[in-house]
């Protein structure tokens, strides 16, 4: 009588069963090798999206990767400088960042966008260790002056990265930690602290830590096909056809774009824009064949 349940049993676990074993090609596939993460936009804000991140991550760390995550805190710092009743001002797409407004920015992504990462991502394990690009010489920067009308426009404590050492990084990696980066650096030139592009920094990270992918999360499905006038996303691209590109793309996706494009020319094997508003986005990315973004390739890695 009793395998009268055995059929109905097997039959509920079978999905579960079916859906793990998909996912053993890209298991196989990315064992032991590093991905770095932007970890940006509405993923950073909305509560259930920043939670289903943190498990994201945990799982790429015990599925045999090694996660690096990197974040800005654009709207943090608008809110915090508001609150300081200091002005935002931009210029050539930068925020002009003067002395007083890099303390509040160095303020709110070292001790509050990072802080409650590392929060998040530690509710399952002692894994994530935050650090801003000071530390250990991890990114360097020189003041960055973009041209306005051919005349250089000083914006303040804006950086440009020189240089990575990413010794505290693989140190991290090597011990199974999580390293979380905010995208501040010391300058080369007079020891100030800047502020960076985190789209920048992240892409500059992967190459040289020899990521195998970059994973940029935005809130757009990835790179349209002909926006406005379509919603098709470009789902495949080589960096040439790429870089042709970028000159018809908004302000917003120029960063993570050109972040892409120097990633897969500097030895990273793919670069991906992807949509941070769908939940576990980044395990759907990594982990089937229905990628849900737009994916660089290096040149030679066949067309779209």
């Amino acid at each position: 009588m009793s395998t009268s349940h055995s059929p109905t049993r097997k039959h509920t676990a079978l999905p579960k069963a079916q859906t793990l074993i998909e996912a053993l090609p890209w298991l196989t596939r990315h064992n032991g090798k590093t991905v770095v993460i932007k970890f940006g936009g509405n993923a950073m804000i909305d509560e259930d999206l920043k939670a289903a991140f943190a498990q994201d991550v945990v799982f790429l760390r015990h599925a045999g990767l090694k996660p690096v995550v990197v974040h800005g805190g654009g709207p943090q710092i608008s809110a915090a400088l508001d609150r300081h009743g200091l002005v935002s001002e931009f210029k050539a797409g930068l925020r002009v960042t003067t002395p007083e407004a890099m303390d509040v920015v160095r303020m709110v992504l070292a001790g509050q966008v990072q802080r409650e990462l590392v929060g998040l991502l530690n509710q399952h394990g002692p894994l994530a260790v935050g650090m801003t690009g000071e530390d250990a010489h991890t990114i360097t920067a020189t003041k960055h002056q973009p041209q306005i009308d051919g005349e250089l426009v000083d914006i303040g404590r804006v950086g440009e990265i020189t240089d990575i050492d990413t010794g505290a990084i693989a140190a991290l990696l090597a011990d199974g930690r999580i390293p979380v980066i905010s995208s501040i650096a010391r300058s080369q030139d007079d020891g100030h602290v800047y502020n960076v592009n985190a789209d920048t920094a992240a892409a500059a990270l992967a190459a040289a830590l020899g990521a195998e992918t970059l994973m940029v999360l935005t809130d757009v499905e990835g790179l349209y096909e002909d926006w406005p006038n379509s919603d098709e996303v470009i789902s495949r691209l080589t960096a040439t056809q790429l870089e042709k590109l970028l000159p018809e793309l908004s302000s917003g996706m120029v960063p993570k774009m050109e972040g892409c494009l120097h990633a897969v020319r500097n030895g990273v094997n793919t670069a991906r824009v992807i949509d941070g508003r769908v939940q576990h986005s980044i395990l759907l990315e990594i982990f089937t064949d229905e990628g849900i973004g737009t994916m660089v390739v290096p040149d030679g890695q066949g067309e779209a």
